[in-house]
């Protein structure tokens, strides 16, 4: 299959939406989504989540705050760029704000939170994660492992979402 005519956008846009042409208009499978389609859409929500949650510990940590506002911090900036991967693809692709907005919220809000409460769920029971210091490995263990983990948990649920014209399903009708 070539993806040639998708690959307009950066390379970006490319690694996050080459699957979601794979099966035909819309990225709808005739019998259903992919998991490849849907391992795709969650690794594009991943890397915003990752991007904003590692900003977050960072900035919380060096301002010596504590664990509660630097979680809080973490996972806002989690949404930020996660909503702002997609924002920029579509209003490549010649959408208006508002309408780029919407595309966004709707292809990303359940993807983020599902993996934002994945993600800090496992940092919050893992034994001293919460308390550990930028420059221990507890906290990059438990914060990449928890980044794993969410990405399990999150394919299945982009899988069911796109497959039913939601989620990361909006951001095509666009490409």
């Amino acid at each position: 299959m070539d993806h040639t005519a998708h690959h307009a956008g950066s390379a970006h846009d490319h690694a996050a939406h080459e699957g979601h042409t794979e099966h035909g208009r819309g990225g709808h499978a005739p019998g259903g989504t992919s998991w490849s389609m849907a391992a795709k859409a969650t690794l594009h929500c991943l890397t915003g989540c990752a991007i904003g949650e590692i900003l977050g510990m960072v900035i919380g940590t060096a301002l010596m705050w504590g664990n509660v506002p630097t979680m809080i911090l973490a996972i806002a900036l989690a949404f930020v760029f996660g909503y702002s991967f997609t924002l920029f693809a579509v209003r490549r692709a010649g959408l208006d704000l508002k309408t780029a907005i919407k595309v966004a919220l709707a292809a990303d809000t359940v993807s983020i939170a599902v993996m934002e409460l994945v993600d800090n769920g496992i940092i919050a029971l893992v034994p001293g994660a919460m308390d550990a210091h930028l420059s221990d490995g507890l906290f990059w263990g438990a914060l990449l492992g928890g980044l794993v983990i969410a990405f399990l948990l999150t394919t299945p649920v982009n899988k069911w979402m796109i497959g039913r014209g939601k989620g990361h399903a909006v951001v095509h009708a666009y490409h």
